[in-house]
């Protein structure tokens, strides 16, 4: 059976959602899905079992899981009772808008996760209960909706990933490329957020770092999880969903606008990456 792929309708300047201390009985649980937002849960009471790209990992109290985006994964409560839960759901570009400081990047956590295949986070006790206040405030920054609330909640949401970014998991498991990325690769990256369309590929990006391609694209591939061909086209994707959200534009002028030469490999490309084609997926995001 094919995962399904869960739908958001989000407001494309503030991808966002949060379902605070959802009630998750065993059948009202989806069955293997994924979706392209980032996902944080937090559990709060209840057991049970987590399936995370292949693996099973048990979940009780205090369990943190991070989930990338196009990550296949099923919660299984436990037959004993439901699971109570805090899941946060997250576009990248949302915390990515800032240039990094210090090297410091709010997305490290989950590229951690994701290269080791390991997805489950054991908090300390003052960790536990940073995030949990976290959780709250996000909350009632959601239901007051007071002046500002948007910033409040963005705050909340990185002081939550800076906490997940110092923890000893992420510090013991990081290599030296990963945790001390030379300056040549933090500069490509910068490079490619700033301008997908216009940074060249590999053997451009590799001459400007004055590096051969071949050691370009290991340190690339070791730091992100990805070559350097699949990291632009994500990121040209995402400047492509942004436009056929907040414009008219013809998806053919979006495409060629985004990078894309051709509109076969823009549209396998798009529905690789969102399950549906840009007509679809305007259609459906602006219904």
């Amino acid at each position: 059976m094919q995962p399904i792929r869960k739908p958001f309708s989000l407001d494309p300047a503030f991808p966002f959602e949060m379902v605070y201390r959802g009630i998750r009985h065993t059948e009202n649980e989806l069955p293997d899905h994924l979706h392209d937002l980032y996902e944080i849960v937090y559990i709060h009471e209840g057991k049970g079992t987590f399936f995370i790209d292949h693996t099973l990992y048990e979940k009780g109290p205090g369990d943190l899981f991070l989930i990338p985006g196009n990550t296949i994964h099923r919660a299984f409560p436990s037959s004993d009772g439901p699971v109570v839960s805090t899941a946060v759901f997250f576009a990248p570009s949302l915390v990515q808008a800032v240039s990094p400081i210090d090297g410091y990047q709010p997305l490290k956590c989950f590229e951690i996760a994701h290269r080791l295949k390991h997805y489950k986070v054991a908090l300390t006790e003052q960790a536990r209960l940073r995030i949990e206040a976290a959780i709250q405030n996000m909350r009632n920054e959601a239901i007051e909706q007071a002046p500002g609330y948007r910033q409040a909640l963005w705050l909340q949401l990185q002081q939550v990933l800076l906490e997940l970014s110092r923890h000893p998991f992420m510090k013991d498991t990081v290599s030296p490329v990963t945790g001390f990325a030379p300056k040549w690769i933090q500069h490509a990256l910068r490079e490619i957020d700033r301008d997908p369309v216009g940074c060249g590929g590999l053997a451009e990006l590799a001459e400007k770092a004055c590096v051969s391609a071949s050691h370009f694209s290991r340190v690339f591939k070791q730091l992100t999880g990805m070559n350097v061909t699949d990291y632009v086209n994500a990121k040209r994707l995402a400047g492509a969903k942004e436009l056929l959200l907040s414009s008219d534009d013809t998806i053919e002028t979006i495409a060629l606008r985004c990078g894309f030469q051709g509109m076969r490999h823009f549209y396998e490309s798009f529905k690789k990456l969102t399950g549906v084609t840009p007509k679809t997926y305007r259609r459906q995001m602006k219904a």
